[in-house]
């Protein structure tokens, strides 16, 4: 684990130095938990985005997209829940000051004697080879068989507590469990409390006037109080699905692990309204197009698993995560839950308007179920920028060796996809190194470098997950041929320049991924 916490650091100073992310209004010393996205981060996030959109939008005939207001009628965060019951379990430590979620550090030491269960399978498959059986070893090891039952007595404890709103029997998990501050090591806890997480302000410009107003803690909200306007203008039929991506707002008191929790970040949704009754088969549909989608990167499919939910939220009826392995351990990515109509209902109850959809061949009105996807994008960056980040030893020709840090982010997200070199700053190198940028700019995001030498170049762009590089030599000069560099191989092939867009495009089309996505 300190190794992992070793390459996070090195992970999150690396995002500065190479312009992918900044501490908010860092010349004020910042604001915590605030990050803005700079000149390549900006670029890997749009891509994602643009991913996740073709992906859901594109690719489904009956899924379209929208995007609603950050500020909503305050009706409608009442009829969500969210005034009343949107909180998390907080807890201090006496001793460091420091707060935390109850319910993060029940499930972190849950997952502590997870990774003991690991330790103890990967010691016996390494002891006995192909003859070992790992459903028999699971149920038969000593230690497995008693780390389990602490699992499944701290879960039905969390769960029960949770269920009864008893925040006592939280905190009494904390002790009996000896459950430490990560920071100090103290077990000097208080009282477990619950703290709502929206922010609010003021609609108006006189404040005596102004209406108390909330930014919105998510995006689902603007698709359900929209899903009659998209229903009737699109003469939509069910089964069909709304998608958005838009900022969302939560006061985290517990913000940390970077962009993995932050108080302004930004989700990409899709609410799939479905029959009732049918919601279960379509909540095992959205399970596995989510994980193919996220497999698709080819970031290892090891590292991704579903966690079922102990406890599912009031308006749902099934709930599961996608986890990723990030450096800080197996945390939620993208969560998939069947909503029941509970949104719905709630919203035509508070407002008096008829939210029910006719179902001709039923001659039927009714309320749809929902059926979602919801999946940080912030988190995703994280996946993608932790995953790509690589320290590794290359040999040169020389036999000397080299350290070479390079991302090796999925290339159809790579921020810049060519960079474009002269081997020197003059003899019309620098004329031609433009003219091909001039040419191939419109269809890709390119970048321009003629400072250092190629060697100092190409590990800049390795840096930042540039998939090609191309040089510009006297000989091109001549022939009309450059000198092509692939990022993970660092192989180089002599290319004509008339070439450069079929070859470029065949490798880096997003057309190539999103096929792989397919039914």
């Amino acid at each position: 684990m300190a190794k992992q916490d070793d390459v996070f650091k090195k992970l999150v100073a690396h995002a500065k130095e190479y312009g992918f992310i900044f501490q908010s209004s860092e010349i004020y010393d910042g604001l915590s938990a605030v990050y803005d996205y700079g000149q390549k981060g900006v670029e890997l996030k749009n891509n994602i985005k643009e991913y996740w959109w073709k992906s859901m939008v594109y690719m489904h005939e009956n899924i379209v997209g929208i995007d609603s207001a950050i500020f909503m009628h305050p009706k409608t965060w009442k009829a969500s829940g969210h005034v009343d019951a949107f909180n998390d379990p907080l807890i201090d430590n006496k001793d460091s000051k420091k707060r935390y979620r109850a319910d993060v550090l029940i499930e972190e030491q849950r997952e502590k004697f997870q990774v003991k269960i690991n330790k103890e399978v990967a010691k016996a498959a390494k002891r006995f080879g192909e003859s070992f059986d790992k459903e028999e070893f699971l149920k038969t090891n000593q230690r497995v068989l008693a780390n389990q039952a602490k699992i499944d007595e701290i879960t039905n404890r969390y769960v029960t507590a949770m269920e009864n709103d008893d925040l006592n029997a939280i905190k009494q998990i904390i002790l009996d469990y000896e459950i430490a501050d990560p920071v100090s090591g103290s077990r000097n806890w208080t009282d477990v409390r619950q703290f709502n997480l929206m922010f609010d302000t003021r609609l108006g410009s006189v404040t005596d006037d102004a209406a108390k107003i909330y930014l919105r803690p998510e995006t689902a909200q603007g698709i359900f109080v929209n899903y009659l306007n998209v229903q009737k203008t699109g003469r939509m039929k069910l089964p069909f699905g709304i998608a958005q991506i838009g900022k969302a707002f939560r006061n985290e008191i517990v913000a940390r692990q970077f962009i993995f929790r932050m108080r302004e970040f930004e989700q990409m949704e899709m609410q799939f309204f479905v029959q009732p009754g049918t919601e279960m088969k379509w909540f095992e549909y959205w399970k596995n197009k989510r994980i193919k989608w996220h497999n698709a990167l080819g970031l290892g499919e090891e590292k991704y698993r579903f966690h079922d939910h102990d406890k599912v939220a009031h308006y749902a009826n099934a709930a599961t995560d996608i986890e990723f392995e990030f450096p800080f351990g197996f945390k939620e990515l993208e969560g998939i839950h069947s909503r029941t109509d509970f949104d719905l209902k709630q919203h035509q109850e508070h407002s008096n308007k008829k939210l029910q959809y006719f179902d001709n061949e039923k001659n039927e009105s009714y309320t749809p179920y929902v059926v979602e996807t919801s999946i940080g994008l912030d988190r995703m960056f994280l996946t993608v920028l932790s995953n790509a980040y690589t320290e590794e030893e290359i040999i040169k020709e020389n036999g000397s060796k080299e350290q070479r840090l390079v991302l090796k982010i999925p290339i159809f997200l790579a921020p810049i996809k060519l960079a474009i070199f002269p081997l020197i700053k003059k003899d019309g190198l620098p004329e031609k190194a433009h003219e091909i940028y001039n040419k191939l700019k419109y269809d890709f995001n390119c970048e321009y470098e003629e400072k250092d030498t190629i060697g100092r170049r190409y590990r800049r762009q390795d840096a930042i997950g540039t998939p090609f590089c191309i040089t510009i030599d006297h000989q091109s000069l001549e022939d009309n041929m450059v000198t092509l560099r692939e990022r993970d191989t660092m192989k180089q092939e002599r290319v004509a320049i008339d070439d450069l867009h079929k070859i470029v495009s065949q490798r880096i089309d997003m057309k190539i991924l999103l096929k792989e996505l397919e039914d």
